[in-house]
This record gives structure tokens, C-alpha cells and sequence, in this order.
């Protein structure tokens, strides 16, 4: 039996271990839609995205929904969606809210 000081060292070195294992995450359904979102928003509103903020993938109805707001580098924010089967995002501008 091992005394408390190799007992010890055994459990450090399985946390040491476990530490570095990155988490896993969830595999998208469509991996490319920010990309495809941020290039709609490049044509259509002139929007260069800086980053994302609220990004939810879902299902309604059994299609597939994909939801985002993108911060350009302006200032600017858009709110985007898609409900697949649909090709394209619908956008609408984030006016100023009041709380």
C-alpha cells in the first residue's frame, strides 16, 4: 500500500493530466453560417463584422434555425436569422433601446 505522500503525488499527477484534455463542443449543424452571415452583411449592409454577440443555433419545427447579432466595426449592429430551408439571412438593424 502506497503511504500518503506517493498517494499524493498520484492524485497531482491525474489532475495534471485531466487539466490539459480541452472541453468538448458541440459539433454544428452548419459550421459555415457565420461566415455566410458575415458576408450578407458585407454586401447588403456594407457591415464589417468585428464579432458576434448572442449566437443560438436551434430547431423549430423540425428545420434547423440559426440566430446571431454581429457588431461591425463602425458600430452598427445587426440582428441576423435563418430558418432553413431559407438560403439567405433575414437582417434587420439594432436601433437605440431604452430600457
Amino acid at each position: 500500500m502506497p503511504d500518503n505522500s506517493a498517494r499524493t503525488l498520484m492524485a497531482a499527477a491525474a489532475v495534471a493530466v485531466f487539466s490539459v484534455v480541452p472541453p468538448v463542443q458541440a459539433q454544428s449543424a452548419n459550421p459555415a453560417w457565420l461566415d455566410q452571415l458575415s458576408e450578407q452583411l458585407a454586401l447588403e449592409k456594407g457591415c464589417a463584422v468585428d464579432y458576434f454577440l448572442n449566437m443560438k443555433e436551434g430547431v423549430l419545427a423540425g428545420r434547423l434555425t440559426f440566430e446571431a447579432r454581429a457588431q461591425c466595426a463602425d458600430g452598427r449592429q445587426f440582428d441576423g436569422a435563418l430558418t432553413e430551408p431559407a438560403k439567405e439571412f433575414t437582417i434587420s438593424e439594432c436601433g437605440v433601446q431604452v430600457c
